[in-house]
């Protein structure tokens, strides 16, 4: 049996559950989740449409699907942190890995629309790290 990861928004309105059992972890650098996002990418995990229990909060979660092109994303209607939600196809739920606060047991499989990569993103082994805000 999978174990069950917990997870949520920021303002505590919306929690979910979902079995430890990813297909992929990718890191998306297209343009399209930098604007989701107002990152340089997406962190994001890959499961079955149905691995999700929605424990408080459902009736908060919206989900902007663009009419045009085959991309979504969901979102807290109250504090606007990123969702899981299905594909437009139906056939994968994409989970926001920032939004679990489990630890997970997949590994990050690839970095993936590099050719889309932010021009301003440095590479991370070239910046100093914090564990807090710099002085």
């Amino acid at each position: 049996m999978k174990t069950k990861l917990k997870g949520g928004c920021l303002c505590g309105n919306i929690t979910f559950e979902i079995k430890d059992d990813f297909k992929t972890f990718y890191k998306c650098h297209c343009k399209q989740c930098q604007l989701l996002t107002g990152s340089a990418f997406a962190s994001n995990l890959l499961t079955e449409p149905d691995n999700i229990t929605w424990i408080t909060g459902a009736d908060f979660v919206a989900t902007y699907a663009h009419p045009e092109r085959d991309f979504s994303k969901s979102f807290c209607q109250c504090c606007g942190s990123a969702l899981p939600f299905v594909n437009k196809s139906g056939t994968t739920l994409i989970v926001p890995a920032g939004g679990l606060n489990s630890y997970i047991t997949i590994a990050l499989e690839a970095n993936i629309f590099v050719s889309e990569k932010a021009c301003w993103l440095s590479a991370e082994s070239e910046l100093k790290n914090y564990d807090f805000f710099p002085p």
